[in-house]
């Protein structure tokens, strides 16, 4: 029965990546290059760049030189820069060479763009001027645009061939390209025109122009577009790469789905970093220095600490009416906590939408509209079962008899107030943000969480006076 049972259950990848990669250590710790050889070869790159990372010592560069040139190309562009470091600093330039040009070249800028100068330098006199030319092109590109995330790697067709004709010109020179699976029709002077797939192909017939098949309505991105604008179309259109033309509409390369899911992580992890009040780094946390990680960290902290200042002088200057009323002190923190997390909720969701595209700067007054709606339902529940609770189990069942129905009158309303204003602002600030160009991340927990601090202690105070006469 348990052996019948083994068989029937699905065997899991990572599990089967496990094996694979506790194989490989076994070999290279017999001493079974050939056989080593044979099972790097066969398995996938990635998973083979995880094997290579996980060995520390000196035999790593010499387990990637194993490798065959058009594995070892593609192996290369899944290491993290050191790993590409050391492997650089232990091959002959004639071997470089062969990895830059096997590269493409978004993987080549990509690499250019994380190790040191020094190497960089030595990694484009090994390339040939071609690629070194094309490589220097992309990296003149502004950061995170189009430009710099696409890839020179595709497949151009002419609207006058045939789809036989299509197809022999993809048979041609299709294996040094990304993908060939959407083709990208351009008239003599390189000027996009069209798309066609290569499922529309197979699907005509071999005498089909490929004008009658191409789909004139294309989406582009320009090559200075920012790539957030970039990944947010790939996910409205559901797309598998994006063609990028220049300023005079001529097609200069693509980006695939594969670059976009990096910009994507790299665009929620910056949101992440911003929104905690840090600056944005793009090394992994462990590659990432102590002293690095204080200088992204000490700004903002250094920012709201002083920040805080102005709630202490608000503290201190109602000290003495705060003091008539010394159970009132008591609540300042549930308060405080109270506005910061409303705001913080507002400004996640707004946040979010914008990302997303469904928010525009345009909608502020239908965000604040129903942010001040869900406000009061919110501060009217909270308000409410605030003050039963305060008459209840602080007032009777704890015997405090500083807790009078005025005071629970006071803190309840105030939290009504309170939590209205934090949400209302928390919707607001991160569109402000979007419509004068700065990351709406910004305006996130740390800055609202501080602004509501100072106003809802404010706010209490003002509504100790109208009631308890303070």
């Amino acid at each position: 029965m348990d052996e019948e049972k083994s068989i029937d259950e699905p065997v899991v990848y990572d599990d089967l990546v496990d094996q694979h990669t506790d194989e490989l250590t076994e070999l290279l710790d017999n001493h079974d290059m050939k056989l080593l050889r044979e099972r790097m070869n066969e398995m996938q790159e990635y998973d083979v760049a995880e094997f290579l990372s996980s060995i520390t010592d000196n035999r790593m560069p010499m387990l990637f030189r194993m490798l065959s040139k058009e594995k070892a190309a593609d192996v290369f562009a899944n290491l993290e820069a050191p790993d590409q470091e050391r492997i650089i600093n232990s091959i002959t330039d004639s071997e470089l060479s062969g990895i830059v040009e096997e590269l493409y070249v978004d993987d080549a800028v990509d690499m250019m763009e994380e190790l040191p100068a020094n190497v960089v330098k030595r990694v484009m006199r090994t390339a040939t001027p071609e690629t070194r030319n094309l490589i220097n092109q992309y990296l003149h590109y502004p950061e995170n645009s189009a430009g710099s995330i696409m890839t020179a790697e595709f497949v151009d067709l002419k609207k006058y061939m045939s789809v036989k004709e299509a197809f022999a010109r993809i048979r041609r020179i299709g294996e040094d390209k990304e993908t060939i699976y959407i083709c990208f029709v351009t008239s003599a002077h390189r000027k996009l025109e069209g798309i066609v797939t290569v499922k529309d192909l197979l699907l005509a017939d071999p005498d089909t122009v490929i004008e009658d098949l191409m789909d004139r309505n294309v989406i582009y991105a320009v090559t200075t577009e920012d790539q957030e604008s970039v990944s947010e179309k790939f996910s409205d259109y559901d797309l598998m790469a994006l063609p990028v033309v220049d300023k005079e509409n001529r097609l200069v390369g693509i980006v695939t789905v594969d670059d976009i899911i990096d910009v994507m992580e790299q665009e929620a992890t910056e949101d992440i970093q911003i929104m905690a009040g840090m600056t944005p780094s793009d090394k992994p946390y462990l590659r990432t220095s102590t002293t690095e990680m204080w200088k992204n960290r000490i700004p903002w902290l250094m920012f709201l600490m002083l920040s805080a200042t102005f709630t202490s002088m608000i503290l201190t200057s109602f000290e003495d009416r705060l003091a008539v009323q010394a159970v009132l002190i008591a609540f300042i923190p549930m308060l405080m906590g109270t506005g910061g997390n409303s705001g913080a909720q507002a400004s996640t969701a707004v946040i979010r939408s914008l990302s997303l595209g469904d928010v525009e700067p345009r909608d502020v007054l239908k965000v604040m509209w129903k942010e001040w709606r869900v406000a009061l339902l919110c501060g009217l529940s909270l308000g409410g079962v605030n003050f039963v609770k305060m008459l209840l189990l602080d007032g009777m069942l704890l015997g405090n008899s500083s807790i009078t129905v005025s005071v629970a009158a006071t803190v309840s309303l105030s939290i009504v107030f309170i939590v209205m204003f934090a949400k209302v602002v928390g919707s607001f600030l991160p569109i402000a943000a979007e419509k004068i160009g700065v990351d709406p991340a910004v305006m996130a927990n740390p800055l609202i969480s501080t602004l509501t601090d100072a106003v809802s202690l404010l706010i209490y105070i003002y509504m100790a006076k109208l009631i308890l006469k303070i």
